[in-house]
C-alpha cells in the first residue's frame, strides 16, 4: 500500500535531517522546497544529495495517488554563515552541476500565483492521505481515489482537478468518518505540514496564508465572540472568491479548517456553519469545546447559492 511507504520515507529523511545543517533541497527552477523536504537541514551534500533521492521517490509514490503532483528538478544549496542562501551551481570538489534528479519539465506555463494554489492542494491532500493510511482507514483512501479517477476522465485541466481532488476528499471524510474522527484526521494531517510562525493572532495568519496562496482572494472577519484565553469563541469570517465549489448543497471547508488547526493546534475549529451571501460564503467558526463538532470538512449550506 502508498500510504506506509510515504511514512517510511518520510521518516528516513527524518532521519537524515540535523537542526544545525547548512545544506537544504529545492527546486532549481521555481525556488520551492517542497514536501517532504520543506523545512528540514542537512549536514553535508552527501546526506542532502541522500534526502533528495528520497523526496523524489516519495513524490513519486504520492503520484499514485495524485498524478498532478508537481515536478521538481530538486538542487543541494548551502546556507552560508552570513545566514543566505546559495544554490551550488557546480560541485566544488568536481566541477559537476548540482543532482538533478530528473530532467526539468520547461512547459510549465502556469502563473506563480495557480502554481502556489495548486502546490498547496497536492500538500494537503499527501498530509491527509498520509494520515488516513497510517489511522488504517482504507476504505475512505480507496473511495477518494476511485471519485477521483472517475473525475480524471472528464476534468483535463490538471490544475482544475487537483481541486477536485480536495472536493472529493472532504465529501468521503465526510460521508465516511464520524465527526470525533474527522477532527483526529484534521489534527494529525495539520502536524505533518510545514510548521507556521508564532507571530499574531492565529485566524488572521491562517487566513492571510490562504489567500496568498489563491485559495481565497479576500476575506472580513469578526472578532471572536469571547476571548480565547477562557477557552472558548466563535468567529465569523467571509471569503470571496473560494477555490473550491459546493457539493450537493455542501461546502468543502477541508483545507480551511486544516490551516486553522495548522496555525492554532491547541484550540481548532470545532464546528463550522456555512451560509451563502451575495454570492460569498459566511462562515461561522465554533471553537468552543461543547462536544458537538460538526461540519468540520464539508459544511451545508444555508441561504441560496
Amino acid at each position: 500500500m502508498v500510504g506506509p511507504t510515504l511514512i517510511d520515507i518520510r521518516e528516513h529523511i527524518e532521519a537524515l535531517a540535523t537542526e544545525d545543517g547548512q545544506y537544504y533541497l529545492r527546486c532549481g527552477r521555481m525556488g520551492d522546497r517542497p514536501v517532504p523536504a520543506a523545512g528540514t537541514r542537512f549536514p553535508d551534500r552527501v546526506t542532502a544529495r541522500a534526502a533528495a533521492r528520497a523526496t523524489e521517490q516519495y513524490r513519486s509514490a504520492l503520484q499514485r495517488y495524485d498524478p498532478q503532483v508537481p515536478f521538481y528538478d530538486l538542487i543541494v544549496c548551502e546556507e552560508t554563515a552570513q545566514d543566505t542562501t546559495v544554490a551550488h551551481e557546480r560541485n566544488s570538489e568536481t566541477g559537476s552541476p548540482p543532482d538533478r534528479l530528473s530532467e526539468p519539465d520547461l512547459t510549465d506555463s502556469a502563473t506563480p500565483e495557480r502554481h502556489d494554489l495548486v502546490e498547496f492542494c497536492h500538500r494537503v491532500a499527501g498530509a491527509v492521505f498520509e494520515t488516513l493510511s497510517e489511522a488504517g482507514y482504507d476504505s475512505v483512501e480507496g473511495a477518494v481515489m476511485d471519485t477521483y479517477f472517475e473525475l480524471a476522465e472528464t476534468v483535463g485541466d490538471p490544475d482544475e482537478l487537483c481541486l477536485c481532488l480536495l472536493e472529493s476528499m472532504a465529501s468521503e471524510l465526510d460521508e465516511r468518518l464520524f465527526p470525533a474522527d474527522q477532527a483526529e484526521v484534521l489534527a494529525d494531517a495539520a502536524t505533518r505540514l510545514e510548521s507556521p510562525s508564532e507571530d499574531g493572532d492565529s485566524l488572521e495568519r491562517s487566513l492571510t496564508a490562504l489567500q496568498q496562496r489563491g485559495v481565497i482572494e479576500s476575506y472580513t472577519r469578526s472578532p471572536y465572540s469571547v476571548d480565547l484565553d477562557g477557552g472558548s469563541g466563535v468567529v465569523v469570517v467571509q471569503i470571496s472568491g473560494y477555490a473550491l465549489s459546493a457539493q450537493d448543497g455542501r461546502l468543502p471547508v477541508l483545507p480551511l479548517t486544516l490551516e486553522l488547526c495548522r496555525h492554532h493546534a491547541e484550540q481548532s475549529p470545532q464546528s463550522v456553519q456555512v451560509t451563502a451571501v451575495d454570492g460569498d460564503w459566511q462562515l461561522t467558526f465554533g471553537l468552543a469545546d461543547t462536544g458537538e463538532q460538526n461540519g468540520l470538512v464539508s459544511a451545508p449550506i444555508e441561504g441560496e447559492v
